[in-house]
């Protein structure tokens, strides 16, 4: 530590400062000193970075250095990558270090007003933008809430079409009408959905791109005792150790995978993102060219709170510098969760239906070394989804749209409620297999006419739905 000049380390203390916020000063000094290491590395390799944090580990709390070496043995028996590995453990050791992840009332205020996409001017060249348009659908999902141990994607919820069907036929659809190859269209699987996701769509011969390529792969992180934060164990099935570390992994997943610099060779410089279970979110002609021509690097697509969204993310704007930030529920303090579910004050719910500029991307991901500052949510569930007997677990997740804090020229979008329609439980579900939602003939979800823009609300019985 010593040997480290007071330049360099000054800098690096503001590298691992972009990550980690305010520590403990000797937190921060060994934080510093892994990121100065690291600072002309590509980080490639899981071993590089045992080396460097077994420099500092003999300094850290014992319970602390137990954690830590325990994750890091995982990690790399599992070949998981250093971006990975620094993302993960940033979360884990704020949280060893007692910071909670509030975002309080007296730092944000309220968003009064945005842009509206219904008053957005049409397309007037639709198919201009479509040649540099890449469509990502997050697809790591199982439906664990819904009781299920198998891709959620593969349910069906209209008629015989799945939410894979509904999703192939929107993207073929467009391609066919424009008589183009694009856009450019990629899941992102994890670990268990992977398989059986591709064996499912192979009955769509035209929807990888000119590799055959057609998805990317999820990271991947441990489970955490909720008692003691080393790795859980339980049960003989050794995936259930591990979990998906939030839809926020899309980011490092990208630069893992190569897709992201593959993107950009191709010549394609913007990315639409959003859930596979959300089938009202479609490519839209308007909402492309708005960001287009706005110069923004990031949009947020957002809709007006209801009652039924109040304990959902909502967005606000943080005091100290002015920037559009995603608040969550986990990350507000329950004193403050009455301000929080105030749909009036806080009028903008979080669609996860996410505009990116793919230059400003890779540079931002450049700077972070694979990744961006995410905040990171603790969620307390059992080890098995299924056996609630089973140890209760912490997992580390990020939240995709949370990087709208991440970038100088971020901005939102207030768009119609039919752009938001996600599955999460069986009363979802139930929602869509009503008269309630249509299916257009170009394989679009729409809210029936005579919903007047209101979802229905379904309430079924968690025990036994």
């Amino acid at each position: 530590m010593n040997g480290i000049r007071e330049s360099s380390r000054e800098l690096a203390r503001r590298i691992a400062g972009g990550f980690l916020g305010t520590l403990p000063a000797r937190a921060s000094r060994l934080f510093a000193h892994y990121f100065y290491r690291l600072k002309n590395e590509d980080g490639s390799k899981v071993v590089k970075v045992m080396e460097e944090w077994k420099r500092w580990l003999d300094e850290a709390r014992p319970a602390d250095r137990r954690v830590v070496e325990a994750i890091l043995r995982k990690a790399k028996r599992a070949g998981l990558s250093a971006a990975a590995i620094r993302a993960f453990l940033r979360g884990v050791l704020r949280a060893l270090l007692g910071d909670s992840g509030w975002i309080r009332e007296a730092e944000i205020e309220p968003v009064e007003s945005l842009a509206r996409a219904e008053d957005l001017p049409p397309s007037s060249d639709s198919a201009a933008l479509l040649p540099r348009l890449a469509v990502i659908k997050l697809n790591g999902g199982l439906g664990t809430n819904m009781g299920l141990d198998a891709p959620k994607s593969l349910l069906k919820v209209k008629g015989k079409r799945t939410f894979l069907d509904v999703i192939a036929r929107q993207i073929l659809g467009f391609r066919e009408r424009f008589q183009s190859p694009f856009p450019a269209f990629y899941l992102m699987n994890s670990f268990r959905t992977q398989k059986e996701v591709l064996a499912f769509l192979k009955k769509y011969p035209g929807l990888p791109d000119s590799e055959g390529r057609l998805d990317f792969l999820q990271g991947k992180v441990p489970k955490l005792n909720a008692k003691t934060w080393m790795p859980a164990k339980w049960s003989a099935d050794e995936d259930l150790g591990w979990c998906p570390p939030g839809h926020g992994d899309i980011y490092p997943s990208l630069v893992d995978s190569g897709l992201l610099d593959r993107l950009l060779d191709c010549g394609l410089r913007y990315l639409f993102v959003s859930n596979a279970d959300n089938l009202g979110a479609s490519v839209d002609l308007s909402l492309l060219e708005y960001f287009a021509g706005s110069g923004a690097d990031f949009m947020m697509e957002t809709a007006r709170r209801t009652v039924a969204d109040r304990k959902g993310g909502h967005l606000a704007r943080r005091k100290a510098d002015g920037r559009l930030i995603l608040r969550e529920l986990a990350q507000c303090a329950s004193e403050e969760q009455n301000q929080f579910q105030d749909v009036l004050r806080y009028s903008y719910f979080n669609t996860n239906n996410l505009w990116l500029r793919l230059e400003r991307l890779q540079e931002a991901l450049e700077r972070g070394k694979g990744t961006l500052p995410l905040p990171m949510i603790q969620n307390r569930k059992t080890l098995d989804p299924q056996n609630p007997a089973s140890p209760l677990v912490v997992q580390m997740e990020s939240a995709m749209g949370a990087a709208i804090e991440c970038f100088d020229r971020a901005i939102a979008v207030e768009v119609h409620r039919s752009r938001f329609a996600p599955v999460k439980t069986t009363s979802d579900l139930l929602s869509l297999w009503s008269d309630a939602y249509v299916l257009t003939e170009d394989c679009r979800l729409r809210l029936a006419e005579s919903r007047n823009g209101r979802p229905p609300i379904v309430s079924l019985d968690a025990k036994h739905f």
